[in-house]
């Protein structure tokens, strides 16, 4: 298998929530979010093919240590059918359960992953509002394949790690897309991280002006999601901090 990547790291405490992972970096992306601070990464900057024997080693090292292989980008998907291949030997040769971070904008690929049994976690990112969040002039197409994956969600009972980054844009923009989501998403088996959007010099940005006019909310902003969400008997947690319910 060949993948294009910038490396790993194991054992990781921040990736999955809860879990202890063995994280492994894919280069490449279809989105060019302004607030990304894997941005080097999604332009391919710094990366080369992956030692697949080493990092297999690394892995079977650590695999009594781990919850999952996690596997994020850049976007992953990208890379689907390799990657697909390393999964498969994740779980098959070394008993490790795999999670995938991806940003639901490919929904065939993202569907043949769970049809293939080999993917135990998700983790993808709501960004709204995403005419802003996107950076990219299709964001319309790519919302509604967003929603499409969501959707697929409710087939499979695999456990969704549903990340939203919060911005300072009005709640007012942000609450139409977060509706639809949900309702998209129905019964599916997902919990909610509030994650704040940081600001250089914590990350390095892709575009910091943009950063500094919509990054760094405030409590009060975190705390309109947060309840919302409550409201709707969704687990919600903070990043970084305790659970909120």
């Amino acid at each position: 298998m060949k993948l294009i990547g910038t490396g790993w790291k194991s054992p990781s405490l921040i990736d999955v929530h809860n879990k202890v992972t063995f994280t492994l970096w894919l280069c490449g992306c279809n989105l060019k979010c302004p607030f990304c601070h894997n941005w080097k990464i999604a332009e391919k900057i710094g990366c080369g093919e992956l030692d697949i024997n080493r990092l297999l080693d690394e892995l079977d090292s650590a695999s009594l240590l781990i919850d999952y292989l996690h596997v994020t980008g850049g976007e992953p998907l990208l890379q689907w059918e390799p990657l697909l291949e390393l999964f498969k030997t994740s779980y098959e040769n070394y008993n490790v359960e795999n999670s995938l971070n991806t940003n639901f904008t490919l929904t065939i690929p993202l569907k043949k992953h769970l049809d293939s049994g080999y993917v135990h976690h998700v983790a993808t990112d709501l960004k709204v509002p995403p005419n802003e969040m996107y950076g990219v002039e299709n964001w319309k197409a790519l919302w509604e394949s967003y929603l499409k994956s969501l959707s697929l969600m409710k087939e499979y009972d695999i456990p969704l790690e549903l990340r939203i980054p919060v911005s300072r844009f009005p709640w007012e923009e942000k609450k139409p897309y977060i509706d639809q989501a949900l309702k998209a998403l129905g019964d599916a088996n997902f919990y909610v991280i509030i994650n704040p959007l940081l600001n250089y010099p914590v990350v390095n940005p892709r575009n910091k002006e943009w950063c500094d006019k919509h990054c760094s909310p405030q409590k009060e902003e975190l705390n309109i999601i947060k309840d919302y969400l409550e409201s709707q008997g969704i687990k919600v947690y903070l990043k970084g901090h305790s659970e909120l319910i």
